[in-house]
């Protein structure tokens, strides 16, 4: 399994900032729940790397 591996699996995903001052990824699939929480520079971290991948993706479908 990897990156380039596709999978056949529905999920749902929510992003938003919790009572604690952090940035929550909450991802549900199949009835599993995977809260992932990041302080606000990780999070910004993690918005570039998905900004970076989605400029690499257009070019590589151009």
């Amino acid at each position: 399994m990897g990156i380039n591996t596709e999978r056949d699996i529905e999920a749902n995903l929510q992003i938003g900032p919790t009572d604690q001052g952090m940035v929550r990824l909450f991802i549900e699939a199949q009835g599993l729940e995977l809260p992932m929480d990041f302080d606000p520079e990780e999070a910004e971290e993690i918005a570039e790397e998905i900004r970076a991948a989605a400029q690499a993706a257009r070019l590589k479908g151009s």
